[in-house]
């Protein structure tokens, strides 16, 4: 590792350090990474320039993430800095003996593939879709399948304009895998295309307007959850006006790196959703190695294939698929297609999905 200078601290680990905090218990961090109580000081700054940083919990059993690799700039907490502290992202080698010992898991008639957990792979073709005139509109992710805290619901347009659809007063992130149209939102019209990201806030109610023969096809994440949509017999007035851009497209001009892998945010609190977070991101052929987030993710498999690990299962997963994972659930996920992996995933609650331990 290197060494402590007066610029840089010591890299004491790559990953973050996971505590649950007492409140009100004031809790001082290592900021030089000399410590031997990481993440906490325990003197060996002296000398070094570097001084802890005082954290007091401000809520009970408030989990965090404390910073491990002490290049966070968010500290004490870990903003994913140790991602590009690396040439390579951290991975598993899927051929190693314990590996191919883990059983594959197969979609039941569902077209779920339960792995440990709660974790579980989707197969949305097999998801059954209701008719509400040119919709049609099925749950992926629901607390019948075990979320806690986001819900998602595939949808298909046909031609001519859907029926206005309100999910309450809930944040709905839309994102759009086919076709081209227009979304309006409380009376606001945005062009729509595939692999963009829409953001519909609280109260609000939209309806899809699809010029072509061809469908639209889109994900609804709706947080927190709903068991259903609610469809209104006209467009509600009251577009927030505070939050004018709610489209956000593919720009390679706002990558941002994780080691070898990049991902793009789409919807964040940059065009007002300040608890729910979208992204979209290119995986190379590799094995993630096994890690945990602290919030809920659901992900869209939008090219390539490859495998789903947690524990001691895996399953196949394919262009079309979606995976939810719960909160803290251990797992990996494996790109096995030459070209690599493109996927699209909504953390909720969240704003960061380079954040793991």
């Amino acid at each position: 590792m290197p060494k402590t200078t007066p610029e840089l601290p010591q890299v004491a680990r790559y990953k973050p350090y996971y505590h649950e905090l007492e409140m009100g218990k004031t809790y001082l961090w290592c900021s030089c990474g000399l410590s031997q109580q990481q993440p906490f000081c325990d003197g060996s700054h002296q000398g070094t320039g570097f001084e802890p940083v005082r954290y007091a919990a401000k809520e009970p059993h408030q989990e965090v993430l404390f910073c491990g690799c002490k290049h966070s700039a968010d500290k004490p907490f870990c903003d994913g800095a140790h991602n590009d502290l690396k040439a390579d992202y951290d991975e598993d080698d899927p051929n190693s003996p314990e590996n191919l010992a883990i059983p594959i898991v197969a979609a039941g008639a569902d077209g779920r593939a339960l792995l440990n957990g709660g974790c579980y792979v989707s197969k949305v073709e097999r998801i059954p879709l209701q008719e509400h005139g040119n919709l049609r509109l099925g749950p992926v992710i629901s607390a019948t399948t075990g979320a806690l805290y986001q819900s998602q619901f595939y949808a298909e347009v046909g031609s001519g304009e859907s029926p206005v659809t309100h999910f309450g007063d809930r944040h709905t992130i839309a994102l759009v895998t086919q076709g081209r149209g227009q979304i309006t939102i409380s009376g606001r019209v945005f062009p729509i295309s595939p692999h963009m990201g829409v953001y519909v806030r609280p109260g609000e109610a939209f309806s899809i307007n699809n010029p072509d023969t061809l469908a639209i096809n889109l994900f609804l994440a709706v947080c927190p959850q709903a068991e259903q949509a609610e469809f209104l017999p006209q467009m509600p007035t009251g577009f927030e006006t505070d939050y004018p851009e709610r489209t956000v497209g593919v720009d390679p001009e706002q990558r941002q790196t994780m080691a070898d892998r990049f991902f793009q945010i789409l919807v964040d609190k940059c065009i007002g959703s300040n608890v729910v977070t979208q992204f979209i991101g290119d995986v190379p052929k590799s094995k993630a190695a096994m890690h945990r987030h602290l919030y809920e993710e659901s992900i869209v498999i939008l090219k390539g294939s490859g495998f789903m690990w947690t524990e001691d299962l895996k399953t196949p997963v394919a262009t079309g698929d979606v995976i939810f994972l719960p909160r803290k659930q251990i797992h990996s996920l494996e790109c096995t297609d030459p070209d690599g992996m493109m996927l699209a995933g909504v953390i909720y609650p969240g704003d960061n999905p380079a954040i793991n331990y």
